[in-house]
């Protein structure tokens, strides 16, 4: 969520929805109920390990154990005002989180242990939004608003100076790395609508990979590096630089190299849907979050 919180109070967002952890199977397209939260949840990521989700919930991190179907949360210091820009370490080790500084509740990019601890900060400049995490465990991508323009930047894990890699014209957002990390999808509606992208990972190469007309949010590729999962929002239903919650959405499917997507689910959500890679370690399935009105 790029909203403000309370630091301590952990206020809930009520959307006046249900919402509803579900899994994908991405050969036959079965979906499958994990759990329904009368709270909100967004955002799940798929441990490595197969055996848990990570997701945000009233500013925390909670994991979800998979085959016991509970949650509890993870201990995230005085980061309490997260919201769904969280990934994690390729080994796991680690998550980083995008946390709205009670001082100026600005976010900026934070990095602890996943089984919990206190939070090192990474981009002292506001507003950072977290969302790549490069193969080899060094650089961190994300979404930053600097001089009233949304690019996309990397910067170590151990902080030091920001890298821009976007100056076109138009809002560019959600970078994550491929598997290989030789390049970054990401969206962007410097061609109209937003529409899916990749470059390579120093910012060259720049390379439109969707042509449709709807606006495609979120790219995430898969374990395996020969799919693209991604968000679309119908044409008219939105602006193209908004990704608003409780809209009708489709979630698509379309091959690392370009070419025609396909439809994996319809369903209503849109924000905290799938804002982060929730790929199985398998490529088999994808984790999201669907909503029902109360």
């Amino acid at each position: 969520m790029k909203t403000r919180r309370r630091q301590g109070a952990r206020l809930k967002e009520d959307r006046g929805v249900v919402s509803i952890l579900e899994t994908l199977d991405i050969g036959t397209g079965e979906r499958t109920v994990l759990a329904e939260f009368e709270e909100l949840i967004e955002a799940p990521n798929w441990t490595a390990d197969g055996k848990r989700l990570i997701y945000n919930s009233c500013g925390l991190l909670h994991s979800f154990d998979l085959a016991g179907r509970t949650s509890a949360p993870i201990d995230s210091g005085f980061a309490d005002w997260c919201n769904n820009d969280h990934v994690l370490s390729p080994d796991n080790s680690q998550v980083a989180v995008s946390h709205h500084a009670e001082e100026d509740g600005q976010s900026r990019i934070y990095v602890l242990p996943l089984a919990g601890g206190q939070p090192v900060l990474v981009t002292p400049m506001a507003p950072s939004y977290l969302h790549g995490w490069s193969p080899d465990g060094r650089t961190l991508a994300y979404c930053a608003e600097r001089d009233d323009a949304y690019d996309i930047y990397t910067i170590p894990v151990l902080g030091g100076v920001e890298t821009r890699l976007t100056d076109t014209p138009g809002l560019d957002d959600g970078p994550e790395y491929s598997p290989d990390g030789r390049h970054i999808w990401f969206n962007s509606t410097r061609s109209g609508l937003m529409q899916i992208w990749r470059m390579d990972a120093d910012g060259g190469g720049q390379t439109r990979m969707t042509d449709e007309e709807s606006n495609n949010w979120f790219p995430h590729v898969s374990p395996d590096g020969r799919s693209v999962a991604y968000i679309a929002y119908r044409k008219g239903d939105v602006a193209p630089a908004d990704h608003p919650p409780n809209k009708q959405v489709e979630l698509r499917l379309m091959p690392i190299a370009g070419g025609p997507s396909r439809v994996l689910a319809e369903l209503f959500g849109g924000q905290g849907t799938m804002n982060v890679n929730s790929w199985s370690p398998d490529s088999r399935q994808l984790a999201f979050v669907s909503y029902r009105p109360r």
